[in-house]
């Protein structure tokens, strides 16, 4: 019987029968617990939640990512219902919101666009009693900004804050 030979650095234990197969169920379950994280939105994407700011005279509702991948775009939902006539409805914008983030397009365009009190203001004009204002805003993550921000943002009446709502995004590598 002829003896079989193995090639340069290998030696007949190599092929023999490894114990400890329980390390590879273990690397296994890590993977699919990773996995299954993921599936979550645990890194990020997935379905946006809206937060509500209801007052006396209108209501805020946002949707935006609020955990988010370096580079990605995403989409941030804006919508004002007035409950009372707004005379002049501004949505207001903390400037440390939108650090290191690239604003591409806002839907509808607002009348006027400025800075002021550390914020960006969009002015959109007048809104009748129980007539909604719905704003669309694509963005992309910068490569700066890392681990998150946080800001505001506002519905106001000229100058006057009608609803606010604290937004606090995380951003993973």
């Amino acid at each position: 019987m002829a003896q079989l030979t193995y090639p340069d650095g290998i030696d007949p234990a190599h092929a023999e029968p490894r114990s400890g197969g329980w390390r590879r169920w273990i690397v296994v379950l890590l993977l699919a617990a990773i996995m299954l994280a993921a599936l979550l939105g645990a890194f990020g994407g997935g379905k946006a939640r809206p937060v509500f700011a209801t007052r006396e005279a209108a209501q805020l509702e946002v949707r935006t990512p609020r955990v988010i991948r370096n580079g990605m775009f995403f989409e941030t939902q804006i919508r004002v219902t007035a409950r009372a006539p707004i005379a002049r409805a501004v949505i207001a914008v903390d400037a440390g919101l939108w650090r290191d983030m690239t604003i591409n397009t806002m839907l509808p365009a607002p009348s006027e666009e400025s800075f002021k009190d550390g914020a960006f203001r969009f002015d959109y004009g007048p809104l009748k009693s129980g007539e909604t204002l719905t704003v669309k805003i694509d963005g992309q993550i910068n490569p700066p900004l890392f681990a998150g921000t946080d800001g505001k943002i506002a519905v106001l009446d000229g100058e006057h804050e009608l609803a606010a709502l604290p937004l606090a995004i995380t951003v993973l590598p």
